[in-house]
């Protein structure tokens, strides 16, 4: 049974959640600046085997994120048919993103065993059990949230990181193609999450905090991620 409506009030508004999930987004990336592995990336310090790391971490998440984004889809009720088809939508549209991540580890050097024999380190773990959890929840809008945070990276930082890293490592572009790829595609993916919130969904109850919680599980969860690079 689908939960009962109730009216939106100020702080449920589209606009009122995603001043919400901006200030969500600053803080996080100003963390995410102090953690070393990325300090190397914005000072163009980074070594090919930090890069390296990087690539098969962003890898395991890219290959997780069309599956939970799916699972998602899967648990949305007849009523947002609509917003489930977008969901679907962006699972096809990113289920082979991991390709590129593979090829850019190969034209940057990276020995082809290491794909086989990478593990999730324990951020990637948390957030990958937390992420799934929630997707298997009853109309899991929360996960906006979460996309807001995971997308936001593309749209905001991955031109910088690819420009970074290739400076440092005399990369050609298509050594970076993953980073430059999703500078652009994750500004349109952000802008149909705008859309979505204007979809009735912030009718539900609690929907906005929830929203807001899962944008701030995420971002303490990816920083954890990022931290553990390296170490398993």
């Amino acid at each position: 049974m689908l939960p009962e409506r109730t009216s939106p009030r100020d702080e449920d508004s589209p606009q009122a959640v995603l001043r919400g999930l901006s200030s969500i987004w600053l803080d996080f990336e100003s963390q995410v600046h102090h953690i070393p592995i990325v300090r190397r990336v914005i000072e163009r310090r980074i070594r090919l085997a930090d890069y390296h790391e990087l690539l098969l971490n962003h890898r395991a998440q890219v290959m997780n994120g069309a599956l939970w984004i799916a699972r998602a889809a899967s648990n949305i009720g007849h009523e947002f048919a609509e917003l489930r088809s977008r969901f679907i939508r962006h699972a096809a549209a990113e289920h082979r993103d991991y390709l590129m991540l593979e090829e850019d580890y190969l034209k940057s050097g990276g020995d082809p065993a290491g794909l086989a024999r990478h593990e999730l380190n324990i951020g990637s773990e948390a957030l990958s059990a937390w992420i799934f959890h929630r997707a298997d929840q009853p109309n899991p809008f929360d996960l906006l949230g979460a996309m807001y945070i995971i997308e936001g990276l593309g749209k905001r930082v991955a031109a910088q990181w690819a420009e970074h890293v290739q400076s440092a490592l005399r990369l050609e572009a298509q050594a970076v193609s993953f980073y430059l790829y999703h500078a652009k595609a994750d500004e349109d993916h952000l802008g149909e999450l705008e859309e979505a919130l204007r979809c009735g969904i912030l009718n539900l109850p609690r929907m906005a905090p929830r929203i807001l919680k899962a944008a701030r599980v995420t971002a303490r969860l990816y920083r954890l991620q990022l931290e553990e690079i390296g170490s398993y």
